[in-house]
């Protein structure tokens, strides 16, 4: 044991500890994840340490006492996981060009959701009146004014302002923060311009799959990249038992959401990934059909990015061909109006 005890968690105090210590440069210094955990392995490099963060689930699954948390025993058990090398998860610490995308790209989904969530909440309080028809879209400012102006919304209008208030404030948070956007992609506008080419893929999509993964060089392949953003499905494979059940949803949940959402575009019949949706769709379901065009496109966008490629859809073993389908249907349900046919 060289030392231990409690540091401030500041760039004095975290100086004052190594100079105690007396620690070389170069030094690991281990610690899980968390929500400063970037600040602080920052902090550290800039020391001339070597910060190393650890997932913290590891950290309680190989703990000394796992159903004990205790912060100066998971210290303890860190150093000596570190000392005997028996942690595998160490984590990705971005750049802070990638921290910077980040942060904004964070902030503007939050905005954003609360712009939904007071949409969502003024409609509610109107259908409670049933006054569902006076608000079709809230999207807009003019949209907000006509609603309060109008004949109908007397007793809730005080009620409506205040969500339109709350609104108002997000959506110019969120118009700064997309003023801000482009600053933080120049150092990756080469990369987020090559990612639009694939179709249904836009300009947030392709910029949270960038600062989510932050360099293609950290995944051996595209199936590590499906793993690591949570698409490829679970499994229990014990003896001569194999089963696979849902996704296993880890990672980013926001980058899920947009791949499952850019992958909708499949579902139209000029979209390059069409013929495999349909497939799937016919077979397995409209919702599963989704999740495997989100993997699909997961799979494609990394391929892009570590290549340095363009989309492609020759690559895609497809043949173009445009057709149209014509059936014969025999029988149809007859309508409420029509009368029988005798023969």
């Amino acid at each position: 044991m060289v030392g231990q005890g409690k540091v401030v968690t500041t760039a004095e105090g975290f100086s004052r500890m190594l100079d105690a210590l007396r620690a070389p440069e170069g030094t690991e210094i281990g610690l899980e994840t968390g929500t400063q955990a970037a600040w602080v392995s920052g902090l550290l490099s800039g020391l001339n340490m070597k910060p190393l963060v650890i997932d913290a689930r590891e950290v309680r699954q190989k703990a000394r006492r796992i159903g004990q948390k205790c912060d100066r025993r998971d210290a303890f058990d860190i150093c000596d996981g570190l000392r005997r090398g028996i942690y595998s998860s160490i984590v990705y610490v971005p750049t802070p060009e990638v921290l910077r995308l980040r942060r904004i790209l964070s902030r503007r989904r939050h905005f954003v959701r609360l712009c939904t969530g007071q949409i969502s909440a003024a409609k509610s309080l109107l259908r409670s009146v049933g006054l569902q028809g006076e608000a079709a879209s809230l999207t807009t400012e003019a949209a907000w004014e006509k609603l309060l102006r109008g004949g109908g919304v007397e007793l809730l209008r005080e009620l409506l302002a205040m969500h339109a208030e709350v609104w108002g404030a997000a959506e110019e948070n969120t118009t700064k923060l997309d003023k801000e956007l482009p600053e933080a992609l120049k150092p990756f506008q080469e990369t987020i311009n090559l990612l639009r080419t694939m179709p249904g893929v836009g300009l947030i999509t392709s910029a949270t799959f960038v600062a989510v993964l932050g360099t293609p060089e950290r995944f051996p392949d595209s199936g590590r990249v499906a793993s690591y953003i949570g698409l490829v499905p679970s499994t229990w494979d014990t003896g001569e038992t194999i089963r696979h059940g849902h996704i296993t949803k880890r990672g980013s949940s926001e980058l899920r959401a947009m791949l499952c959402e850019c992958a909708q575009h499949a579902a139209r019949k000029s979209h390059p990934l069409n013929p495999y949706f349909a497939r799937i769709c016919a077979t397995f379901g409209y919702k599963r059909a989704v999740i495997a065009m989100a993997l699909r496109l997961a799979r494609i966008l990394f391929a892009m990015w570590r290549k340095g490629e363009k989309f492609d859809v020759k690559k895609l073993n497809l043949v173009a061909q445009r057709r149209t389908v014509t059936k014969t249907y025999h029988w149809r349900i007859r309508r409420r109006e029509e009368q029988p046919v005798v023969a």
